[in-house]
């Protein structure tokens, strides 16, 4: 009976092995992508119920109000500040003229737009940009590092969460010393962003973080290699 008991635990443990050894390229394969998903997840789970209880209601509330024409010129102005970040990156990246066209948008925009209240360059043939100071980093060959969850912000890099920092210098919000303006502004330009999201939440499928970390990395790489992504299949 001892003998049929240590070969009937001998072949279990052959039997875990071998699934383990079947299983071990899905688990490397996971950590590489994901290596802090445990860590990931938890913050995940907090940006979303404080997304689902508090900002998508009020971007929902803010969308029934806002008339179609002030929503749209709303984001727009924020679109305007915008370009100033990704004119500074235009420079940084030696993309002299993606810089030439986001300073014609800003100059044309802030005069004749109202502040930019209406995207006349667009309508002219000036196609905005969009470059921040992580795809500067990542422009220059420096790797995205891990996907990092951060709290409030959401899906990022190590490389893209380091540059948040730089960023900030060509954001009005660090320039305006009144602060119940500065909140207002900044209460605003969120509320509008999370708005301009709500249409796409009805492309999301299946576990809503793997969804959300798979197409955040791949529109990251996309952005820094300019479209220019060699297709795997």
């Amino acid at each position: 009976m001892y003998l049929n008991g240590a070969r009937w635990v001998d072949r279990l443990g052959r039997l875990v092995t071998c699934l383990g050894l079947t299983l071990l390229p899905v688990f490397v394969s996971a950590s590489e992508d994901d290596p802090w998903e445990g860590v990931n997840r938890a913050i995940f789970r907090f940006n979303d119920t404080l997304d689902i209880y508090a900002l998508k209601p009020v971007a929902k509330g803010y969308q029934a109000v806002t008339p179609q024409f002030l929503e749209d010129g709303v984001h727009n102005i924020f679109g305007n500040i915008g370009d100033v970040r990704n004119l500074a990156n235009d420079l940084f990246q030696a993309k002299f003229h993606a810089a030439g066209v986001d300073t014609s948008r800003l100059i044309f925009n802030t005069s004749f737009g109202l502040l930019g209240f209406f995207d006349v360059a667009t309508k002219m043939g000036l196609q905005r940009n969009d470059e921040d100071f992580g795809q500067t980093l990542g422009y220059w060959g420096v790797s995205s590092g891990p996907y990092v969850v951060l709290p409030l912000l959401g899906p990022s890099t190590v490389r893209d969460a380091g540059g948040k920092i730089p960023d900030t210098f060509a954001s009005p919000y660090r320039y305006i010393d009144h602060v119940p303006t500065r909140n207002v502004t900044r209460a605003v330009d969120v509320v509008d962003e999370r708005a301009s999201l709500l249409s796409a939440e009805k492309m999301i499928t299946g576990d809503k973080y793997i969804f959300i970390r798979n197409a955040f990395l791949q529109n990251r790489e996309f952005k820094v290699k300019d479209g220019e992504v060699v297709d795997d299949f």
